[in-house]
Order: C-alpha cells, then structure tokens, then sequence
C-alpha cells in the first residue's frame, strides 16, 4: 500500500478513535449524567446486547424498506420529470410555480399531513421519503440533461438515431455524472424522511425504536439506534458513490483522489 493510500484509510480512522477517547475522557472528567451524555463504553454495550436481539433488525429492515422505496420513486419521478422539463420548455414554464411552491414549503411540515392521508402504514413513510429525496434528483437531472450539446444532438439526428437510442447513448451517460451527485443527497433525504415518518406516526422501524428508548429513559439504547441508523445512512450512501465507478467511470468525480 502507498503512502497516500495507508494516509487515506488511516486518517478517517485514528480521528474517529481520538474523538471517542476524547468523549470518554469528557464525560469521566465532567461528571456527567449518562442520562445526558453516556460514555462510548456504555453504548457500546448496549449496542452489542441491541445486535443480538432480532427486534433491532426487524426494525432496521423496516427503515430501509422504506428509505429505499421512497428514494426509488423518487429517482425515477426525478429523472423523468427532469429529462421531459429539459426537452419541452413550455412543459418546465407551466410547472415552474409549483416546483418552486413544492421546494419552499419545508417537506417535514407536511409529514403529519401524508399520515393522515396514507395512514400509519409503510405507505405514508414511503411517501415522505419520496417527498423530502425527489428534489435533488430532478434538480441535477433537469440542469444534467439541459446541459446536452446541441451538436451532439444534431450528430445523432443525422444518423438516423430513434428517440430510445439518443437517450440511452448521449442523454442519459452525459447526464449521469450530475444526477448521481444528486442522488448521493436524495438517498440521505430518503432516509431522514423514514426516520421523521416513524418519529410521527410509527409503530415499526428504527425511528419508532428510537422514541420508545426515549420514554423509557434507556439513554445508551437511544444512542445505540442512533449509531445504527448513522450505519445503515453511511452503507447507502456508499452504495450511491460506487454507482459512479461502476457507471460513469470515464467522468473525474470516479477516479480516487
């Protein structure tokens, strides 16, 4: 391993130990209350008694059932809408207004609304997962695919290509680059969209799992699904990031620094 790789992977690491040992010192030195604040050591251990338990991972399954659905609803409305605003202007000046009313009105005030109308099911999770990861998709996706050359368009008109093989050869792959970045902060938005659905109106799922810990006082167990769900955000996350490599690998956000 070079250096500049050893200096990649070791970093990341050797800052996360400093601040767990710095937080642990913290809270022994302060004497603070582990219903504030409990030690790394404690919720470690009540992290590894909450894996060993099948009701975490039921509630985890739920979670990402639902941050999922919601993210792939909202790539494919995202990419859709984007792609069809890029290509037919009038059709982007009539629903300007109500993209813009869609993007102003805070998507987390209408969560209680999408409860009451979709119900306490994974349905109404679902849909605020969609609501709060649509935006950054069609945002990159409508500005990826206006940003097309004219000319290379052209060249795909003169050889005769059909609608289907100008977007599958030259929208979609020069578009990629920009919407996957967008679906980087999408996949995030999904995820905190399941958590405030549970937090509302759950009865299932990591968020539900977290205000049941919450009442119950049990502090190192609340901060035991908070690291989960950093995890599971962390994983899809990544999984967003390795889409680039594996489908626009010619474009310079794939290559590692």
């Amino acid at each position: 391993m070079n250096t500049p790789s050893f200096w990649r992977v070791a970093l990341p690491i050797l800052s996360v130990c400093f601040f767990l040992l710095f937080w642990s010192w913290y809270v022994r030195t302060a004497e603070v209350s582990a219903f504030v604040l409990p030690a790394p050591e404690a919720i470690l251990q009540a992290l590894s008694e909450m894996v060993l338990d099948s009701k975490l991972w039921h509630h985890a399954r739920v979670t990402v059932t639902e941050a999922v659905s919601g993210f792939v609803i909202a790539v494919f409305l995202g990419i859709s809408l984007g792609f069809i605003m890029a290509r037919i202007p009038p059709v982007e000046w009539a629903a300007k207004p109500f993209i813009v009313l869609l993007q102003l009105i805070p998507k987390i005030a209408l969560a209680p609304l999408f409860i009451l109308w979709f119900g306490f099911g994974l349905e109404a999770k679902i849909v605020i997962a969609a609501a709060l990861a649509f935006f950054p998709v069609f945002s990159n996706a409508l500005v990826a695919f206006k940003s097309v050359e004219s000319g290379d368009r052209d060249v795909m008109v003169m050889l005769q290509a059909s609608p289907l093989q100008r977007f599958v050869l030259l929208d979609l792959p020069t578009a990629l680059p920009v919407v996957l970045t967008g679906m980087e902060v999408s996949v995030v938005m999904a995820m905190i969209g399941a958590i405030v659905g549970e937090f509302i109106g759950g009865s299932e799922g990591l968020g539900y799992l977290a205000v049941a810990y919450l009442q119950e006082l049990a502090v190192p167990e609340l901060f035991g699904v908070i690291v989960v769900l950093t995890l599971v955000g962390l994983t899809l996350y990544t999984l967003i990031g390795r889409l680039r490599a594996w489908f626009a690998p010619w474009h310079a956000s794939a290559a590692k620094p």
